[in-house]
Protein backbone atom coordinates (compact mmCIF):
# COMPACT_ATOMS: atom_id res chain seq x y z
CA UNK A 1 0.00 0.00 0.00
CA UNK A 2 2.93 2.33 0.67
CA UNK A 3 3.98 2.16 -2.99
CA UNK A 4 0.47 3.04 -4.16
CA UNK A 5 0.37 6.03 -1.81
CA UNK A 6 3.84 7.16 -2.88
CA UNK A 7 2.84 6.84 -6.53
CA UNK A 8 -0.34 8.82 -5.93
CA UNK A 9 1.64 11.51 -4.11
CA UNK A 10 3.99 11.86 -7.09
CA UNK A 11 1.03 11.86 -9.51
CA UNK A 12 -0.84 14.54 -7.57
CA UNK A 13 2.27 16.62 -6.90
CA UNK A 14 3.60 16.56 -10.45
CA UNK A 15 0.23 17.41 -11.97
CA UNK A 16 -0.75 20.09 -9.47
CA UNK A 17 2.67 21.77 -9.19
CA UNK A 18 1.93 24.06 -12.15
CA UNK A 19 -1.46 25.01 -10.69
CA UNK A 20 -0.40 25.49 -7.08
CA UNK A 21 2.96 27.16 -7.70
CA UNK A 22 2.85 28.66 -11.22
CA UNK A 23 5.68 31.14 -10.60
CA UNK A 24 8.03 28.43 -9.34
CA UNK A 25 7.12 26.17 -12.26
CA UNK A 26 7.70 29.03 -14.74
CA UNK A 27 11.22 29.62 -13.39
CA UNK A 28 12.09 26.02 -14.27
CA UNK A 29 11.52 26.63 -18.00
CA UNK A 30 11.50 23.69 -20.41
CA UNK A 31 13.64 21.65 -18.01
CA UNK A 32 10.62 21.54 -15.73
CA UNK A 33 8.70 19.54 -18.34
CA UNK A 34 11.29 16.79 -18.20
CA UNK A 35 11.20 16.71 -14.41
CA UNK A 36 7.39 16.59 -14.35
CA UNK A 37 7.41 13.77 -16.92
CA UNK A 38 9.95 11.82 -14.88
CA UNK A 39 7.90 12.29 -11.68
CA UNK A 40 4.72 11.18 -13.45
CA UNK A 41 6.38 8.07 -14.85
CA UNK A 42 7.87 7.23 -11.46
CA UNK A 43 4.45 7.71 -9.87
CA UNK A 44 2.82 5.48 -12.46
CA UNK A 45 5.40 2.73 -11.94
CA UNK A 46 4.97 2.92 -8.16
CA UNK A 47 1.18 2.75 -8.45
CA UNK A 48 1.28 -0.26 -10.80
CA UNK A 49 3.85 -2.16 -8.73
CA UNK A 50 2.12 -1.24 -5.49
CA UNK A 51 -1.22 -2.40 -6.84
CA UNK A 52 0.22 -5.70 -8.05
CA UNK A 53 2.12 -6.35 -4.80
CA UNK A 54 -0.44 -5.19 -2.24
CA UNK A 55 -2.25 -7.82 -0.22
CA UNK A 56 -5.87 -8.27 -1.33
CA UNK A 57 -8.25 -7.10 1.39
CA UNK A 58 -11.96 -7.16 0.54
CA UNK A 59 -14.00 -4.11 1.47
CA UNK A 60 -17.15 -4.79 -0.59
CA UNK A 61 -18.36 -7.33 -3.13
CA UNK A 62 -19.17 -5.87 -6.57
CA UNK A 63 -22.76 -6.42 -7.69
CA UNK A 64 -23.39 -9.09 -10.32
CA UNK A 65 -23.12 -7.84 -13.89
CA UNK A 66 -21.06 -4.75 -13.04
CA UNK A 67 -18.46 -5.81 -15.61
CA UNK A 68 -20.91 -4.89 -18.37
CA UNK A 69 -21.49 -1.44 -16.89
CA UNK A 70 -17.73 -1.08 -16.42
CA UNK A 71 -17.15 -1.84 -20.11
CA UNK A 72 -19.74 0.70 -21.21
CA UNK A 73 -18.33 3.38 -18.93
CA UNK A 74 -14.83 2.60 -20.17
CA UNK A 75 -15.92 3.23 -23.78
CA UNK A 76 -17.29 6.61 -22.67
CA UNK A 77 -14.11 7.32 -20.71
CA UNK A 78 -11.77 6.51 -23.61
CA UNK A 79 -13.94 8.59 -25.96
CA UNK A 80 -13.72 11.58 -23.60
CA UNK A 81 -9.94 11.25 -23.53
CA UNK A 82 -9.91 11.91 -27.27
CA UNK A 83 -12.33 14.86 -27.36
CA UNK A 84 -9.64 17.53 -27.04
CA UNK A 85 -7.38 15.98 -29.67
CA UNK A 86 -9.96 15.23 -32.33
CA UNK A 87 -12.07 18.36 -31.71
CA UNK A 88 -15.49 16.95 -32.53
CA UNK A 89 -18.93 18.20 -31.55
CA UNK A 90 -18.29 17.93 -27.79
CA UNK A 91 -15.05 19.91 -28.01
CA UNK A 92 -16.60 23.40 -27.75
CA UNK A 93 -19.34 22.26 -25.36
CA UNK A 94 -17.45 20.44 -22.62
CA UNK A 95 -14.81 21.73 -20.26
CA UNK A 96 -12.25 19.18 -18.99
CA UNK A 97 -13.23 16.16 -21.12
CA UNK A 98 -10.03 14.30 -20.24
CA UNK A 99 -10.49 14.88 -16.52
CA UNK A 100 -14.15 13.78 -16.76
CA UNK A 101 -12.91 10.71 -18.63
CA UNK A 102 -10.58 10.05 -15.70
CA UNK A 103 -13.45 10.37 -13.19
CA UNK A 104 -15.55 7.91 -15.22
CA UNK A 105 -12.54 5.56 -15.52
CA UNK A 106 -12.15 5.69 -11.75
CA UNK A 107 -15.83 5.01 -11.06
CA UNK A 108 -15.92 2.18 -13.62
CA UNK A 109 -13.01 0.46 -11.91
CA UNK A 110 -14.53 0.93 -8.46
CA UNK A 111 -17.70 -0.82 -9.69
CA UNK A 112 -15.77 -4.04 -10.33
CA UNK A 113 -12.98 -3.89 -7.73
CA UNK A 114 -14.01 -3.96 -4.09
CA UNK A 115 -10.61 -4.37 -2.48
CA UNK A 116 -8.72 -1.84 -0.37
CA UNK A 117 -5.89 -1.28 -2.88
CA UNK A 118 -8.40 -0.58 -5.67
CA UNK A 119 -10.30 1.91 -3.54
CA UNK A 120 -7.08 3.76 -2.72
CA UNK A 121 -5.70 3.68 -6.28
CA UNK A 122 -8.80 4.31 -8.38
CA UNK A 123 -10.41 6.54 -5.78
CA UNK A 124 -7.19 8.54 -5.42
CA UNK A 125 -6.91 9.17 -9.15
CA UNK A 126 -10.60 10.02 -9.46
CA UNK A 127 -10.33 12.44 -6.55
CA UNK A 128 -7.24 14.02 -8.18
CA UNK A 129 -9.25 14.66 -11.37
CA UNK A 130 -12.10 16.30 -9.43
CA UNK A 131 -9.72 18.49 -7.39
CA UNK A 132 -7.88 19.50 -10.56
CA UNK A 133 -11.14 20.60 -12.20
CA UNK A 134 -12.01 22.74 -9.17
CA UNK A 135 -8.56 24.36 -9.16
CA UNK A 136 -8.69 25.10 -12.90
CA UNK A 137 -12.24 26.44 -12.70
CA UNK A 138 -11.31 28.77 -9.85
CA UNK A 139 -8.22 30.06 -11.63
CA UNK A 140 -9.92 31.36 -14.78
CA UNK A 141 -13.27 31.44 -16.54
CA UNK A 142 -13.70 29.08 -19.47
CA UNK A 143 -13.65 30.41 -23.00
CA UNK A 144 -15.14 27.64 -25.16
CA UNK A 145 -12.96 26.82 -28.17
CA UNK A 146 -14.34 27.58 -31.62
CA UNK A 147 -12.05 25.77 -34.03
CA UNK A 148 -13.48 22.24 -33.94
CA UNK A 149 -13.79 19.69 -36.75
CA UNK A 150 -17.43 18.82 -36.04
CA UNK A 151 -18.68 15.34 -36.86
CA UNK A 152 -15.41 14.49 -38.65
CA UNK A 153 -13.59 14.89 -35.33
CA UNK A 154 -16.10 12.63 -33.60
CA UNK A 155 -15.70 9.98 -36.31
CA UNK A 156 -11.91 10.11 -35.85
CA UNK A 157 -12.37 9.87 -32.09
CA UNK A 158 -14.73 6.91 -32.38
CA UNK A 159 -12.26 4.95 -34.50
CA UNK A 160 -9.46 5.79 -32.09
CA UNK A 161 -11.65 4.92 -29.10
CA UNK A 162 -12.46 1.45 -30.46
CA UNK A 163 -8.81 0.75 -31.31
CA UNK A 164 -7.56 1.93 -27.91
CA UNK A 165 -10.35 0.11 -26.07
CA UNK A 166 -9.35 -3.09 -27.89
CA UNK A 167 -5.72 -2.59 -26.89
CA UNK A 168 -6.69 -1.92 -23.26
CA UNK A 169 -8.88 -5.05 -23.21
CA UNK A 170 -6.04 -7.09 -24.71
CA UNK A 171 -3.61 -5.92 -22.01
CA UNK A 172 -6.15 -6.73 -19.28
CA UNK A 173 -6.67 -10.22 -20.73
CA UNK A 174 -2.90 -10.70 -21.04
CA UNK A 175 -2.57 -9.78 -17.34
CA UNK A 176 -5.24 -12.36 -16.47
CA UNK A 177 -8.17 -9.98 -15.87
CA UNK A 178 -10.65 -10.38 -18.72
CA UNK A 179 -12.97 -7.38 -18.79
CA UNK A 180 -15.66 -9.39 -20.57
CA UNK A 181 -16.78 -11.79 -17.85
CA UNK A 182 -19.62 -9.56 -16.64
CA UNK A 183 -19.45 -10.59 -13.00
CA UNK A 184 -16.32 -10.53 -10.89
CA UNK A 185 -15.57 -12.64 -7.80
Amino acid sequence: MVLILAGLALWWGAHLFKRVAPEKRATMGDGGKGLVTLLLLAGLVLMVLGYRWTEWVSVYVPLPGMGHLNNTLMLVSVFLFGVGGTKGLLYPKMRHPMLWGTVIWSLAHLLVNGDRASIVLFGGIGLWALVTMVIINRSAPWAPPTNGRGIKGDAMNLVGTLALYGAIAYVHIWLGHSPFVGTYP
